[in-house]
């Protein structure tokens, strides 16, 4: 009796991996499927019965006409092209490894049929992607989540790379204590980005150079700072995610270069005609190398037009990078 209950279970299984709109299976087929797949003894009017059943149950199951008739899975929780994109972040993220994106990319395949599956691995490109090869990073991702959820500061020691390709503990390896207030990816990299007591700042840090991770019995300071921190303006104006000094500057640019200013900092940028060739644009930036080589990547076009100090700056910066050359 309860393997004639598992029947239907079997049968919806075999609808949702092996049926689509393009490849419908109808009543005999299904017989000879469940029959070869599961060894269990199936008619076509028992499949009828618990196609009726699956429906009830909220399976959308549909007919096809004409020759071809057939049943098929109409809806699922996602469609291909969402799979798709959700498969192409994962392949493009670099703080995910190799393995664990493999993981993924089969996971999302049981979403959609074998056929659909199949077109899914055919897009596949990780090897020659650049690839995190640490795996602690998912648990930092979950404790700090436990951490912002559980109103908690984290602890941790933070690594930078050396020229032998060695993650090595700054500060000779001292403990950072930081209240999470956001996780965020940017510049192909996740970041948490925090409340830090000691210096009475907000600060980011590289998950996947955050080791020794714990969470903290003591509760999270910088509330009133983050009551209206606005994550993807933080971003924004936070070239390559390294600190510098928020300033308030004036660009210069071409007409036909506003997209690059309006990709950079969003459509909320007020651009102002300055004559039939240029516009001005007023942004908050931090001043670093990182915002200074993203200015000079796109040459000419765009130059700072204000304030005086941040231009002898970019032009210090320029010199120093011509004097090395």
């Amino acid at each position: 009796m309860a393997e004639e209950k598992l029947k239907i279970l079997y049968l919806m299984q075999t609808l949702l991996e092996e049926t689509d709109p393009a490849h419908p299976m109808n009543a005999t087929q299904l017989c000879e499927r469940m029959q070869s797949r599961y060894e269990y003894s199936y008619n076509r009017k028992t499949i009828y019965a618990d196609i009726k059943r699956l429906q009830l149950y909220g399976l959308k199951i549909a007919q096809t006409k004409g020759s071809s008739f057939g049943y098929y899975v109409e809806k699922r929780d996602f469609d291909l092209a969402e799979l798709k994109l959700l498969v192409d972040a994962v392949q493009s993220s670099k703080f995910i490894t190799k393995e664990k994106s493999e993981d993924l990319i089969r996971k999302l395949a049981r979403q959609t049929s074998n056929e659909n599956a199949r077109q899914l691995q055919r897009q596949v490109f990780i090897y020659n992607r650049i690839k995190a090869d640490n795996d602690a990073i998912y648990a930092n991702v979950d404790a700090i989540h436990e951490a912002i959820q559980n109103n908690r500061q984290i602890g941790f020691k933070y690594c930078e790379w050396t020229v032998r390709k060695e993650l090595v503990q700054k500060k000779g390896g001292a403990e950072y204590i930081v209240s999470p207030w956001a996780l965020t990816w940017a510049d192909e990299n996740y970041y948490m980005v925090g409340y830090e007591d000691a210096s009475g700042k907000i600060k980011h840090y590289r998950v996947d150079k955050m080791q020794e991770m714990r969470v903290t019995e003591e509760m999270r300071l910088g509330k009133e700072i983050f009551r209206d921190f606005d994550l993807a303006a933080y971003a924004r104006k936070t070239f390559g995610m390294y600190g510098g000094k928020d300033r308030k500057i004036t660009l210069e640019g071409e007409n036909d270069l506003a997209g690059v200013v309006i990709d950079r900092f969003g459509t909320d940028v007020v651009l102002h005609p300055h004559d039939q060739e240029h516009f001005h644009a007023g942004v908050t930036v931090t001043i670093s190398p990182q915002f200074f080589g993203w200015l000079a990547g796109i040459g000419k076009g765009i130059r700072i037009s204000w304030p005086e100090d941040v231009r002898e700056a970019y032009k210090q910066y320029l010199e120093e990078i011509i004097a090395k050359a």
